[in-house]
């Protein structure tokens, strides 16, 4: 254990950009799954194509986003009772979630092989589009277990503080998933399902990769079969934490495939042009996403172990950190968005669609980095509940409500581009709010571990 409680003590600071350096690296590995997907295929194959496996990026996170959530809520379980050195309820907690990411894994690939084809018509994907996109949706899902197992494996990894091995492990899995690709795209020219497939193989390999690191290990978070178990009440303290996040993941997915439904109406370039938009967007905003997840480590083991204060000043460093590296990302996108777009497609029509989002969110990214901060600090603290109503209302409700009301009025992308700083303004002032009037620093997670 003490080999990774360097959250615990020392400078503030370097703990969390110790933490939070390899996560970024991990996520940026991570990243290269769909975007050599989206790269070698809007190159090799079209346009067509391109917006088939582009219009499935929604879908595939509203499917397993709600289970991430879950893995979110397992990490906060697990990272205060490392803090609080409860041996008992950290081997508990793991091999419980495990047990539950097994089933929930097998669930997953029959539910969303058999739903994603109608949910894609539900979108409005366009006729000429659906048959790719189906295809690839399909041999996608059917690695859903490696991709439930993964998420489980990193979250307790970074759950007690160690997230080099996550990052080895996704250069390796992302260089195969990326040679893959090249192969079977490139060289023998299959179609979209290929890319999928060059997915689902390299999952299958950090999962494995992941699974024996923490069977070899001897450390306390060590994984043993025998003790593997569906603990009832370990289990409902996981998804009173977990469940919010879930819902949360699942809101903000529903909210983006009526997005995604709307910039389908406007036709292929724009779906091609706004879904190369997405793939840079993810790349850009993962120095924000590794600093916040650093955040919801460091509250949940220095809450574990008592340190307040420490937790207090560790929040408002990394809070301060997000906005401005979040800002500074913004600019560069804003001013290099036609260059980076280009490199998706040639149509200059789907460039359009892309620039023309890329400039209207980019400058505002400080927003949704403060919305995400924020709330990686009350999940942290085990209060995923606000930041859960928070995006219902923002980024559901009042995000569907604006496009339903404004987009037959109007007529135009435009409404749907600015759905989204809308949106991230309302919900940031909303938990920054919540964030200064409440002592969220109270928990009772490693208190109720003591019954168990």
């Amino acid at each position: 254990m003490q080999n990774n409680d360097y959250m615990l003590t020392g400078s503030i600071s370097k703990s969390i950009v110790k933490f939070a350096v390899p996560l970024f690296f991990g996520n940026l590995f991570q990243q290269l799954y769909n975007t050599a997907d989206s790269l070698i295929v809007g190159r090799v194959l079209g346009n067509t194509e391109l917006a088939a496996v582009s219009s499935t990026g929604m879908l595939i996170f509203l499917l397993v986003g709600f289970f991430q959530g879950i893995g979110l809520g397992a990490g906060v379980v697990v990272s205060q009772f490392f803090g609080a050195k409860d041996t008992k309820n950290i081997r508990l907690s793991i091999h419980t979630y495990l047990t539950f990411s097994l089933i929930i894994g097998a669930f997953l690939t029959v539910a969303a092989t058999l739903l994603a084809p109608i949910i894609l018509q539900w979108m409005g994907t366009p006729r000429e589009v659906m048959p790719d996109a189906v295809e690839y949706i399909r041999v996608y899902f059917m690695g859903s277990l490696a991709l439930v197992m993964y998420n489980a494996c990193m979250g307790i990894m970074q759950a007690v503080g160690d997230s080099k091995h996550p990052l080895y492990y996704l250069i390796v899995s992302s260089l195969i998933n990326v040679v893959l690709d090249i192969i079977l795209i490139a060289c023998f020219g299959f179609g979209v399902w290929a890319a999928a497939l060059a997915t689902v193989i390299s999952q299958f390999v950090s999962v494995f990769l992941c699974l024996l690191r923490l069977f070899r290990s001897d450390e306390e978070y060590s994984v043993r079969l025998k003790e593997l178990t569906l603990n009832p009440r370990m289990l409902g303290m996981i998804m009173r934490i977990g469940l919010p996040s879930g819902v949360q993941n699942s809101i903000i997915a529903f909210a983006n495939v009526v997005v995604q439904s709307n910039i389908n109406y406007f036709g292929e370039m724009a779906m091609a042009g706004c879904g190369a938009y997405s793939k840079i967007e993810g790349f850009a905003f993962l120095p924000i996403t590794s600093f916040t997840a650093a955040i919801t480590t460091f509250v949940g083991q220095n809450l574990g172990a008592g340190n307040k204060e420490r937790v207090k000043k560790g929040a408002r460093f990394g809070l301060i950190c997000s906005l401005i590296i979040a800002e500074i990302i913004g600019v560069l996108f804003y001013i290099f968005a036609r260059f980076l777009i280009s490199a998706f497609t040639d149509e200059p029509e789907a460039i359009l669609y892309g620039v023309q989002k890329a400039q209207t969110c980019a400058l505002f990214y400080f927003l949704l980095a403060a919305t995400h901060s924020f709330a990686s600090v009350l999940r942290g603290a085990g209060k995923s509940v606000f930041p859960m109503l928070t995006m219902l209302v923002c980024w559901c409700v009042i995000r569907v409500g604006f496009l339903l009301i404004v987009v037959p009025i109007t007529q135009t992308i435009h409404a749907v581009n600015w759905v989204y700083p809308l949106t991230w303004s309302l919900s940031t002032i909303t938990l920054f709010i919540y964030y200064l009037v409440n002592d969220w620093s109270d928990s009772s997670i490693t208190k109720k571990g003591k019954s168990l």
